[in-house]
């Protein structure tokens, strides 16, 4: 089995392959582009996003810088996505991303972990798991969420939180680990923030 293949499957693999660091760099390469674009180059930035990731859906707007280890090769997103500067996307596995989701600044989504065995962590060998986020999720200011977690639709994870679990749709969820408040209910129609009414 070849590590790429090893990698794919979610098993114990050597990211230093040749072969897979070869593609990581020319991905990294187009990344690179995308970063340096000036903010009135939105058409370019469009095209690069749909050369970089996974697939990219309609509206979607990405503020640079963003970093992906794998220059976004695995992040698919949805239709009219969302993400302020500094996302942080450790795309070894796949990240899926639906439609509306938006992300503050400064959050790191990872599929990546080391091995707690110390043998094979001092090889550098790693194993990835995917992450899934639903659709018209909020996700706040600095948080992190870790392999393998998914949360569901409509939730918000606040800001700063680690998402060590899955989070299930339409819930507020905040901490370390991450864990859900309370259900979004009745109040969130009338108020939009403490006791301020939307108008």
């Amino acid at each position: 089995m070849t590590q790429r293949e090893r990698m794919k499957a979610g098993l114990v693999y050597d990211p230093w392959d040749e072969e897979l660091q070869a593609e990581q760099m020319r991905r990294l390469d187009v990344l690179y582009e995308y970063n340096m674009t000036r903010p009135t180059e939105g058409k370019r930035r469009q095209e690069l996003l749909k050369e970089m990731l996974g697939s990219v859906g309609e509206g979607c707007y990405i503020e640079p810088p963003l970093r992906a280890n794998w220059g976004g090769k695995n992040v698919h997103f949805g239709n009219h996505v969302y993400a302020n500067f500094n996302l942080t996307c450790v795309d070894d596995a796949g990240i899926f991303v639906g439609d509306d989701t938006m992300f503050a600044p400064n959050v790191v989504i990872t599929t990546t972990n080391h091995t707690i065995n110390p043998e094979l962590r001092k090889k550098r060998m790693q194993y990835v798991k995917p992450v899934h986020i639903g659709t018209n999720v909020w996700i706040g200011s600095g948080a992190i969420i870790l392999p393998g977690v998914t949360i569901g639709d409509n939730s918000v994870i606040g800001a700063g939180s680690i998402v060590t679990k899955d989070i299930p749709s339409n819930v507020v969820a905040v901490g370390n680990p991450c864990r859900v408040l309370r259900e979004i209910g009745e109040r969130d129609r009338e108020f939009f923030y403490k006791n301020e009414r939307i108008d």
